[in-house]
């Protein structure tokens, strides 16, 4: 295989470029949204009047400076990345804007396409072509919204590959969820897929879903060589399944799953069910998940760890088959730490993956039949034993599609330690649930335990955080925001004023109970201060109606300004999140039985704003001692 493109030197060069930028201009990305008006915020940081840097934004698009003007250290320039090194404000946007970019992953050049990328494990001796099953028909955009189907099609051909060239069979999905690439990996390509995740609801409901699944693609195949094309027309009445040939059971259950899907797909739009940065349903939802989303981030709000993937009870439903799986929508189990578990419950969840892999493998006739996914629950961290897991544990490829917080580090942890796995694709998300093991506060990483940054070497020798803000502003989507999809302004500047409203009339306005939604609900600014004083349980016989809306009309003026600094704040996301990702695979540089290791673009930043994968291939017949 062709070397890294980037080797370590060059890589630590980069995190070392970034860093410098960001040691200037992380304070942004810090900043709450919450204090805007309490701590005074913009003039705190800003020596030039919103308007000017919401017109910088607007027209001066093209920031594509190179990174070395921004690390020549020498007497002409000094370097301030539009900040004055005295009063530490801004005071030239345009050169904090070119200065963004040209340290974001696309300005400092360290990534590779996915063709690059496919084309450079396929770039070997005897190459073969890649395989597929014979027959197979997985479309996926017939299941899946059209954000999840690019996903799945865009990484499985990569996880595919990365099996191909490693000559294993075995995939294992870390975080797997529902279980929508195990199932593509499984049925198109004939992978042994074993998706693991902390959810008993997920796993089952994934395993129903595949089987499902797999039935409606043999369904099809029949019909495709039949040269049929079934109209899809529902049933006029219940019929006994167990009457009807085999052949035409397969046809109606393959015309009902169809039809049962679009109006699921039509159910969706109408009850306008939200998608996180992970899941979305139509494209009119998404945006306005999408707007919702942004909102939480900049408000630094509790309510955030909500949207996040590894709780699939939180997460909305996506249209995948959902006619198909009767009771998914389930409070989920919560998730509990290997440590903290009963030894009864270990043996318990143990003996329960070992009957599912049985009646798995029994009603398919054996994995000859592509019965090749198996689902199963476990809690996983860098120290797990994958064999106490899988039994029939194989050399393998480990990836994680989405896996949120400190899943992804652990993923690569994993891949590093383990013998057995040979190359590793992991796509993070939900940075803002990293621990960081130098954050002052200490409040994510308690001592004891293995933090998810940083994770080199490289970044741990110097001790380097960025803060629990920050990294909610490395979720935010640059690209979507750019297309209008984006900041739902007026909630922000609710809940900034209504901070204002705490601090002057209620001595304790740091409260531990949390605002929450209620601007959703709210008519007005008027009836969005009861209701949150309703759920904060403060006393309402401190203000009157006048004296909210007092409020409202002071500061409405000043709305332009969190406008314009938070649109500063969506610019610092790439940067951030960049830091993040280079810091991951220094990591797998810094392993000398990593023979391959880079950072790919997976997906269309606009239809996943999470795009990057951390791809790893070890060097074939090494083992760690």
């Amino acid at each position: 295989m062709a070397s890294s493109m980037n080797s370590l030197e060059t890589i630590q060069k980069k995190i070392d470029a970034v860093k410098l930028f960001l040691s200037v201009s992380l304070s942004i990305a810090n900043a709450h949204t919450v204090d805007f008006y309490t701590c005074d915020v913009w003039d705190q940081f800003m020596a030039v009047p919103p308007v000017e840097v919401l017109t910088e934004i607007t027209l001066n698009g093209d920031h594509k400076r190179a990174p070395e003007h921004y690390l020549n250290h020498g007497n002409a320039k000094k370097i301030t990345f539009g900040f004055c090194d005295d009063s530490k404000r801004l005071v030239d946007v345009a050169e904090f804007l070119e200065a963004a970019y040209a340290h974001s992953l696309p300005g400092l050049g360290v990534c590779v396409g996915r063709t690059e990328l496919l084309q450079s494990l396929r770039h070997t001796d005897n190459a073969q072509p890649l395989e597929e099953v014979p027959g197979a028909v997985v479309e996926s955009d017939e299941f899946m919204n059209s954000k999840k189907s690019h996903e799945v099609q865009a990484m499985s051909e990569v996880v595919a590959s990365l099996a191909q060239r490693c000559r294993v069979k075995q995939v294992i999905d870390v975080g797997s969820g529902k279980g929508y690439l195990c199932s593509f990996l499984s049925l198109r390509y004939g992978l042994q897929v074993y998706g693991i995740d902390s959810s008993s609801v997920n796993t089952h409901g994934a395993q129903e879903r595949n089987r499902k699944l797999k039935k409606y693609s043999r369904a099809y195949q029949r019909h495709s060589k039949a040269n049929r094309t079934p109209t899809v027309v529902p049933p006029s009445g219940q019929e006994d399944l167990e009457d009807i040939a085999p052949g035409e059971r397969e046809k109606e259950d393959m015309v009902k799953m169809s039809g049962d899907a679009e109006k699921e797909e039509g159910k969706g739009r109408r009850d306008g069910e939200a998608q996180t940065n992970t899941t979305g349903l139509t494209d009119r939802n998404e945006e306005d998940a999408m707007t919702s989303l942004t909102s939480a981030i900049l408000l630094e709000d509790n309510s955030l760890p909500e949207l996040d993937q590894s709780d699939p009870a939180s997460a909305p439903e996506e249209p995948f088959l959902s006619a198909l799986c009767v009771g998914m929508v389930e409070p989920t189990s919560p998730r509990v730490p290997p440590s903290e578990l009963s030894l009864e419950e270990r043996e318990r969840r143990k003996r329960e993956n070992l009957d599912r892999k049985a009646r798995s493998w029994v009603n398919s006739g054996g994995m000859g039949s592509g019965m090749l996914y198996s689902p199963l629950t476990s809690y996983v961290t860098a120290e797990t034993e994958l064999k106490e897991i899988i039994g029939e544990l194989e050399d393998a490829v480990m990836v994680g599609l989405h896996t949120c917080g400190d899943l992804a580090p652990s993923t690569l942890r994993m891949f590093v330690a383990k013998r057995e796995l040979l190359s590793v694709c992991s796509v993070g998300c939900c940075y803002h649930l990293l621990s960081e093991e130098f954050d002052p506060t200490r409040q994510e990483c308690p001592s004891s335990s293995v933090c998810g940054f940083p994770l080199s070497g490289y970044l741990r020798e110097q001790s380097w955080f960025c803060g629990r803000n920050a990294r909610m502003s490395a979720c935010l989507a640059l690209e979507r925001v750019s297309k209008g999809q984006g900041i739902q302004m007026e909630s922000l500047f609710y809940r900034a004023v209504l901070h204002v409203i705490l601090r002057d009339h209620y001595s304790s306005f740091k409260s531990e109970k949390r605002v929450g939604n209620v601007y959703s609900k709210a008519t007005s600014f008027v009836d969005y201060v009861w209701r949150a004083l309703r759920r904060l349980e403060l006393d309402e016989s401190k203000l009157s109606d006048g004296v909210i809306q007092g409020y409202h009309d002071t500061y409405r003026p000043r709305m332009v300004e969190m406008e314009a600094f938070n649109m500063l704040k969506v610019t610092l996301a790439p940067c951030i999140e960049g830091l993040i990702l280079l810091d991951r695979l220094c990591y797998l540089k810094e392993q000398e039985d990593v023979a391959f290791s880079t950072l790919v673009q997976l997906f269309d930043p606009l239809l996943s704003p999470r795009c990057y994968g951390v791809v790893g291939v070890k060097a074939l017949g090494t083992e760690l001692s």
